[in-house]
This record gives structure tokens, C-alpha cells and sequence, in this order.
């Protein structure tokens, strides 16, 4: 019985020490949040992943990033912003749970249609292998030709405030307790900042390619001047290229980067800025 009872004990007093452990890791995190009120952060989690990558896939670190003061970001830039990543920006209180509910369906969506697709191919695959093997048995030769299944699209329905949130502080990778954390402190931003200020945060973070991070480098790096200079077009291109910078740097210009941006375009006349 004595037994049982001291492993009992212990293993309330390793919760007990995990329980402190957490709760210390999230005031830290207030701690931090609470300062990028007056202070800009030198650097974020994904900044840092991706200079080390840089580091050891091309043994140097080409970066480019100035802060900007929001006013010197301009107008237009924040509002394509805000209407191709988060049009419930000024609403929310961090979290879009009708947008979170419509990329679940989505997903969903996606996933069953590549399940089906799945199944065709390996309905094809198995068809080929069997006209393989009659046509080996027949004495002639014939090249494999592999079929792979597509792979579902995963679609996302982060805010702008959680996107900052996993940028300042967490990983890329996708777990139930990462999400947990993101989530509080998503919660944290939307109380200690103000709206404005995450945005100039974000747009002073956000990746526009590689190495290209804030509103300042990219708006140079495209387009050679100010980001208070870009024009609606302009700030509309930049705007769509968020969610996958590094693909969309290399073709700019695209037809999808022109049909999307000019959507994007059409929106921000009715995007308020907090």
C-alpha cells in the first residue's frame, strides 16, 4: 500500500511542478506582449527558424527588414491586408469562428474528394499491373508507369492576430497543444495590444519572400519604393502573395497574382482601418 501511495504522491508532485511550469511559460509570454506595446520585437520565432535555415542550406543569411511606424506603412497596403488575410479583423476578438467553421468544411471537402480520387487511382494502378503481367506472360516487356493519389489541400482560417501569434512565438508544426497555445496567446495580443498595433506589428513581421520581411523591404524589394507610395494595385500584389510568399516571388507577375490581386482591389474600399 506504501508503495502505491509514494508513487501516487509523486506523480502529483511532477503535475504539480508541470501545472507551474505552465503557468510561468504563459506569464513570460504576457510579459512580452505586454512590452511590444511600446517596444517593436527584435525578432520572431519564424524569423530565427528561417535564418538558421538559410544558414545551413546556403551557409549565408541574405535579409531584408526595416521597421516602419504604421503611418509610414500607408493606407492602402493596410487595408489589402487586411481585406485578402482577415476581412473580420476590426470585429473579432482574435479567433474567426465562422471562418475557422467554413475552412473546416472546406477541408473536409477536400479530403473526401481525394479519398475518392485515391480509390480511382488505385483502381487504375491495379488495372495496369494486371496488363503488366498478361503482357509480360506474352514474352514482351513494358515500363511501370506509377500513378500518385493527390494529396489534399489544407485550408486555413487563422486571423491576423493568430498568424502573429504562431510568427512571435511558436513552431511550424501542427499539433493539438501548439494549437492550444496559439490560441491563448492569440488571447493575449487582443488584450494587451490594441488592434492597430498588431496590425503594424504583423506588417512589420510577416515573410514577403525570402529573406523580404516587412511591409518596408518588400515594398522595395517589388516595387522599388515606400510602402506609403504603393498604389492600390500595388499594395493589392503584395497582399495576395501572404499566404505562400516564396512560391508567388517567383512568378509575380502571374495570371493568378493579377486576377486575385484585382479582387483583392475591389474589396478595400470597404475595409475600414482600426
Amino acid at each position: 500500500m506504501k508503495p502505491r501511495l509514494a508513487w501516487f504522491k509523486q506523480l502529483l508532485r511532477l503535475l504539480s511542478l508541470l501545472l507551474v511550469c505552465t503557468v510561468a511559460l504563459q506569464i513570460v509570454f504576457a510579459a512580452r506582449i505586454a512590452l511590444m506595446a511600446v517596444l517593436a520585437p527584435q525578432s520572431t520565432a519564424f524569423q530565427r527558424s528561417e535564418a538558421w535555415r538559410l544558414l545551413v542550406d546556403k551557409q549565408q543569411v541574405s535579409w531584408s527588414q526595416q521597421w516602419v511606424d504604421r503611418e509610414r506603412i500607408g493606407a492602402h497596403l493596410q487595408r489589402a491586408v487586411i481585406a485578402s488575410e482577415d476581412a473580420g479583423f476590426n470585429d473579432h476578438g482574435g479567433v474567426d469562428w465562422a471562418a475557422v467553421e467554413k475552412a473546416w468544411g472546406r477541408n473536409q471537402q477536400a479530403e473526401a474528394r481525394a479519398e475518392r480520387a485515391a480509390a480511382r487511382t488505385a483502381a487504375r494502378t491495379a488495372a495496369r499491373a494486371a496488363a503488366q503481367t498478361a503482357v509480360q506472360t506474352a514474352g514482351q516487356t513494358a515500363a511501370p508507369r506509377p500513378t500518385l493519389a493527390p494529396v489534399p489541400k489544407v485550408v486555413g482560417g487563422s486571423t491576423i492576430t493568430q498568424q502573429l501569434a504562431k510568427n512571435l512565438f511558436l513552431s511550424g508544426e501542427r499539433t493539438v497543444l501548439r494549437k492550444a497555445q496559439e490560441l491563448l496567446l492569440t488571447l493575449m495580443l487582443e488584450t494587451l495590444l490594441s488592434k492597430e498595433r498588431i496590425l503594424e506589428i504583423y506588417l512589420n513581421n510577416v515573410e514577403w519572400g525570402e529573406g523580404v520581411f516587412g511591409a518596408q523591404a518588400a515594398a522595395q524589394h517589388y516595387f522599388r519604393i515606400d510602402p506609403a507610395r504603393l498604389g492600390p494595385e500595388q499594395a493589392a500584389r503584395l497582399a495576395v502573395m501572404l499566404p505562400a510568399p516564396k512560391r508567388f516571388e517567383k512568378r509575380p507577375g502571374s495570371p493568378y497574382v493579377s486576377g486575385r490581386a484585382a479582387t483583392i482591389a475591389a474589396r478595400m474600399g470597404g475595409i475600414a482601418l482600426p
